[in-house]
């Protein structure tokens, strides 16, 4: 099992989204359509038909989603993939979502695993063309709350196709944290008696965390997206951020530390990913995580072709296996997340995986916020504000921690 590989807390800072030359309405009728707020999306041909394997695939990836047995012998849905269709991978690992879209403006990749907050700059910004999902077999199983989403569609025109999915969770000791907690309200309250153990996500998308407490504890600021906030729906986040700071004793971003502050006691109370309670769990120490009341924010990376691919046949060919029920159960019980074949329950090693990881239980992801990136124009659809992006998140972050 491996840890959410994406070091958001450095990532998407300027650029992020109004995004590159070629994302603006023309008259040349080179507009495929508009997403949010009426940024325009470029118009490039999704393939028609699939043809012979051109023999390579080159793969931009979170760590864990391309093993081929190197890290672990047992581990291994790559060599299959290139037995049965010739097709070669060729592999990177990135680091961060700034790094996956510079390599794909690159044109150098056919296929990257992109997570919410880059997969509305490739789109826009033209470096992955739309989906003929007519050409891959398995996106019929995809749990329909996966699909023709914000951050994966425009239009109703899908852009890639879903890998998985997992929510952001709170997590705390159960011998110290009692009664226990219900609600987000308890890292936020400035009189909590955690003060100086709590703690929370080391990233500027932390802010939507924020934004969605105020969400049920502050309707009258009328925020109905915790990545659309004007000025005052955004001060109010970062005003609670602000004054939660006091409280904090870590941000963690490293997930094998968050493991063991919860098993020294040194973090009691704060946000965490369901295969890190796991592991605290694997290592006797008394945690339980749950979605609280308020629902929570999350992740959903797609796999998505270059509109620029050289091996585009090699590449619906990998989108397609790796969405397939045997190597999707594969990836996501390694990496530690919900699969996104609903079939892929049916092939984990862990029977109980799917349960645990609340896979096929769409009313639990309906309170799941994925992460998303936040731009000028709101993504709840108004037009009469304009919304903070992504470098001014990262801006406000910076301040927050001090």
């Amino acid at each position: 099992m491996r840890h959410k590989g994406k070091a958001l807390a450095a990532a998407m800072a300027a650029g992020v989204l109004i995004l590159a030359a070629g994302c603006s309405g023309n008259d040349s009728g080179n507009e495929a359509g508009s997403g949010p707020g009426g940024l325009s999306v470029p118009k490039i041909d999704k393939m028609a038909t699939l043809g012979t394997g051109e023999g390579t695939v080159n793969v931009i990836a979170w760590a864990g989603y391309v093993e081929d047995g190197s890290t672990d012998p047992k581990v291994d849905w790559v060599s299959d993939f290139e037995k049965e269709t010739g097709c070669k991978v060729n592999s990177k690992v990135a680091g961060t979502s700034d790094e996956m879209v510079s390599l794909m403006k690159t044109g150098e990749y056919d296929v990257v695993s992109a997570s919410g907050d880059a997969s509305l700059r490739l789109i826009y910004g033209g470096d992955v063309a739309p989906v003929n999902t007519d050409l891959i077999p398995n996106y019929k199983d995809v749990f329909e709350g996966l699909k023709n989403k914000q951050w994966n569609s425009v239009d109703g025109q899908p852009y890639g196709v879903p890998h998985g999915r997992g929510a952001n969770l709170l997590m705390y000791r159960t011998d110290v944290v009692k009664p226990a907690p219900t609600s987000w309200a308890a890292v936020f309250d400035a009189n909590s008696p955690y003060q100086g153990k709590i703690t929370a996500y080391d990233s500027p998308i932390y802010i939507a965390d924020a934004a969605l407490y105020l969400m049920t504890t502050q309707p009258d600021l009328g925020i109905k997206n915790p990545y659309a906030l004007d000025d005052t729906q955004f001060k109010a986040a970062t005003d609670l951020l602000t004054a939660q700071n006091k409280m904090i004793g870590e941000y963690w971003s490293d997930y094998t530390k968050e493991v063991q502050a919860f098993k020294a006691g040194n973090s009691v109370l704060g946000t965490t990913w369901q295969v890190i309670t796991n592991l605290a769990q694997a290592d006797k120490a008394p945690v339980e995580a749950f979605l609280p009341n308020e629902g929570a924010t999350g992740w959903s990376d797609t796999w998505m072709i270059s509109s620029k691919s050289k091996h585009p046949n090699c590449a619906y060919m990998w989108m397609n296996h790796i969405i397939s029920p045997k190597s999707n159960a594969a990836v996501a019980e390694w990496f530690g997340e919900a699969p996104a074949n609903k079939l892929a329950c049916q092939q984990t090693a862990d029977k109980n995986f799917c349960a645990t990881y609340h896979a096929d239980d769409e009313a639990y992801y309906q309170k799941v916020w994925y992460w998303t990136t936040p731009i000028a124009q709101c993504l709840d659809g108004r037009t009469n504000v304009t919304c903070k992006d992504y470098s001014a998140w990262t801006q406000a972050w910076t301040t927050i921690k001090g």
